[in-house]
């Protein structure tokens, strides 16, 4: 019987650390969920144009040069701009960022020593699915 009521509390143990668990767990991903929604609302899409001679025939290692300048600046200025990717064409580059406002796309570019041509901000994305093919 003794055998029994241990076993029983083990169990019981085992079901009160899992259910603690499983609550910080939810209110975790519930705490995220909303910093991310919230960093979502906040943040607009920005297309930015750099005029830059040559940037198509840039090679591997200069554009990833490129893309370390601009990692290392991003985690200096911290959560509120985001690249998102880049288009490398003949004499230009298109980046695409999220950011909470263009002046931040501005002060990256400067500690980046990046050009700025344009900045333009995304009103809407279309594609084939939009035609509902």
């Amino acid at each position: 019987m003794k055998k029994i009521t241990n076993h029983l509390h083990f169990l019981f143990v085992c079901t009160l650390f899992c259910g603690l668990v499983f609550m910080a767990q939810t209110a975790a991903a519930q705490d995220n969920s909303k910093n991310q929604n919230e960093a979502q609302t906040t943040m607009k899409t920005y297309v930015i144009e750099r005029n830059i001679p040559g940037a198509g025939q840039f090679s591997p290692e200069k554009l990833k040069d490129i893309s370390k300048t601009s990692c290392t600046v991003l985690k200096e200025m911290g959560p509120q701009i985001q690249w998102i990717h880049s288009y490398v064409v003949a004499d230009k580059i298109f980046c695409v960022y999220k950011a909470e406002n263009m002046d931040l796309l501005r002060e990256h570019a400067k500690r980046g020593g990046f050009p700025v041509t344009a900045i333009y901000e995304v009103s809407s994305v279309i594609s084939p699915a939009t035609a509902g093919e």
